[in-house]
């Protein structure tokens, strides 16, 4: 469903969807498919010509209807030409970079993005000869420019940063790197393209960790790279080359969550709101990193170019707790729980250390990230309340 008259929730509940090319099914159905018989030969040679085409089912491995549905669903979400359904974030992340670099090219990275990212950066781009630094990620669109090299091929960009929720001005930047025919990746897990869309915004292939809040349930893990028109070839190209499509069962998963992701949006930010609202008031906290909240230092961009907050933010402590009082605090939440990944039904809590390499992280005490899940808030409210209460107690 294309048609603009509809509203955005009405629209996630027909994307990707098409019963009448599954005899009436309200939901597409799983396609388990490796090989695909060809009617004849010359089809049979044709089909590697063919793998382009919307609606063609090729190979298990080109994807297969289901992964259309999907793909289609979100490309409408994102603004963009093409968008290829991958196996995690991470993957996601890795077939947006070698989409763009190849041995002898440059890229620059924010210095506040994913750790994974930064880790395939360091490790593994070095190794195939690609250059990788890092800039300060509330650059603005001269800063950038003066950074850019000859051989810089891709400005990875994520807004707000991992950990520490650095605002990034995501237009200023895609236009400075346009001007010098530099690509743009982001990293639009936060924000997913119901609050934010990158494409729209001048950049040119928006990643998302869709095993997040496309999924929404903490059952399975999905990635997505969505393209603009100049990098849908590409992007598709590369992906068939390195072969590395989800499994349908993911996908399908991910289509179920994509049609309860605005409520659940709406949920997670309205009490995200809340629970961060009335962490402002602790004593132990010295700051809320939630772009949402009129205190965080970029709010202003957050405010100009978002449609709203999702449930992840972090805290800053207000003094240099030791490890074993932060754990005090961790370990015995009743509703919280200890564990990698968000986005999904539950609420999450776990120490954070960011890491910088262009920029210098410089805080009074630990962070924590907090993910604020679909529990009630005041529920959520009394359980760190109570938790704070353990961390003060271990601090002596």
């Amino acid at each position: 469903m294309s048609d603009k008259r509809f509203k955005r929730d009405t629209r996630l509940g027909h994307l990707g969807r098409d019963p009448a090319r599954f005899d009436g099914a309200v939901n597409p159905p799983v396609y388990h498919a490796s090989t695909v018989i060809a009617p004849d030969t010359a089809t049979f040679k044709a089909s590697g010509r063919r793998r382009f085409e919307k609606g063609e089912t090729v190979y298990g491995r080109f994807g297969t209807p289901t992964h259309q549905m999907l793909e289609d669903a979100l490309s409408e979400l994102e603004g963009g030409a093409d968008t290829v359904a991958l196996g995690n974030g991470l993957q996601a992340v890795v077939v947006a970079l070698l989409t763009v670099a190849k041995a002898g090219d440059h890229v620059l990275l924010a210095d506040s993005v994913y750790a994974p990212t930064r880790k395939f950066a360091d490790q593994m781009l070095t190794s195939f000869g690609v250059e990788v630094d890092y800039y300060d990620p509330l650059i603005d669109g001269a800063g950038l420019d003066a950074r850019i090299r000859a051989n810089t091929v891709a400005v990875v960009l994520e807004s707000p940063g991992s950990s520490t929720f650095e605002v990034q001005d995501v237009p200023a930047l895609a236009a400075a790197a346009k001007a010098r025919g530099v690509a743009t990746i982001i990293d639009n897990t936060w924000a997913t393209p119901l609050f934010f869309r990158p494409i729209e915004h001048g950049v040119d292939l928006s990643v998302q960790a869709a095993t997040k809040y496309i999924v929404g349930h903490a059952d399975a893990m999905l990635g997505a790279v969505t393209a603009s028109d100049a990098w849908a070839n590409r992007l598709r190209e590369t992906v068939y080359t390195m072969g590395g499509f989800a499994g349908p069962d993911d996908v399908y998963l991910g289509l179920r969550g994509l049609r309860t992701m605005g409520v659940r949006l709406e949920r997670h930010q309205a009490s995200a709101l809340k629970v961060a609202t009335w962490l402002q008031e602790r004593p132990e906290v010295a700051e809320v990193r939630y772009p949402a909240l009129p205190e965080h230092p970029q709010h202003h961009l957050w405010q100009r170019d978002f449609d709203g907050a999702s449930g992840l933010f972090s805290i800053v402590l207000a003094q240099p707790y030791a490890p074993a009082a932060v754990a005090a605090m961790l370990d015995h939440f009743d509703l919280f729980g200890l564990g990698a990944s968000w986005g999904g039904f539950e609420s999450l809590a776990i120490p954070s250390d960011p890491h910088r390499t262009a920029t210098t992280w410089e805080a009074p005490g630990p962070v924590i990230r907090l993910h604020i899940g679909l529990e009630d808030p005041d529920d959520l409210i009394a359980d760190l309340d109570a938790g704070f209460a353990r961390l003060t107690r271990a601090a002596g």
